[in-house]
């Protein structure tokens, strides 16, 4: 993962041809996430599961409910969202995770993300009760992520809105082992190019439903890139 430069996200909400999805898990992309915010649901992701396997990708779970958490995936994302103000999504429900799926948990396959949620009107930032942090308390929660929780990834998340490259640099500059994940509003390859100009990752979800061509251009855009 630590070579990954490029991933493709897929709302397990959100409908898909077996067509488009073909061309996202044989576009080169380094994986392909399974993830959403609303309505996500086990019978949504085991479709979505079922048909990213019959490509090679890695694929990943990343959890957002404990009800839609099932084996399959070759990794799974916990978030804790750093810049909620309810200690529900910074402790509790990864506890209620743990609490019912410790005996079957891998921790080579698991990943917690530190994740800074930057786009007040995106859904994940109103459902999580978020406060918008300014510049340097986005600066001290990747120092956090890093130095106090030994997190492996520290995610940016502008969710549909393009972030701020001057800030992800910013973020990056603070960071030494931690990855960097940049997501949200990505749609042309040199907004891609941008961004992984910063971050270690970049991550695209939105435009593979909106224009599914400039959004597959996204992976040769960064795989170039050193």
């Amino acid at each position: 993962m630590n070579e990954w430069k490029h991933i493709f996200k897929l709302d397990p909400a959100k409908e898909i041809s077996d067509e488009a999805l073909d061309a996202v898990c044989e576009s080169g992309t380094d994986a392909v996430i399974v993830g959403g915010t609303d309505d996500v649901t086990l019978d949504g992701v085991l479709d979505l599961l079922s048909r990213i396997r019959r490509h090679t990708v890695p694929c990943i779970l990343e959890i957002s409910n404990v009800e839609s958490v099932t084996p399959g995936f070759d990794y799974y994302f916990i978030p804790m969202v750093m810049n909620s103000q309810d200690k529900k999504w910074m402790m509790d429900v990864q506890h209620e995770a743990i609490k019912t799926f410790k005996p079957m948990m891998n921790w080579e396959e698991i990943m917690m993300e530190g994740y800074c949620i930057l786009n007040e009107d995106a859904k994940a930032f109103t459902h999580t009760n978020c406060l918008m942090p300014d510049e340097d308390d986005v600066l001290t929660y990747a120092y956090m992520a890093e130095r106090m929780f030994r997190l492996p990834i520290f995610y940016m998340e502008y969710s549909g809105t393009y972030g701020d490259p001057g800030l992800v640099e910013r973020v990056s500059n603070e960071l030494d082992e931690t990855l960097l994940v940049y997501g949200g509003g990505i749609i042309t390859p040199e907004q891609a190019q941008e961004m992984k100009t910063y971050a270690d990752i970049v991550v695209v979800g939105n435009s593979l439903y909106t224009n599914l061509k400039q959004a597959l251009k996204t992976v040769k855009a960064v795989q170039g890139m050193s």
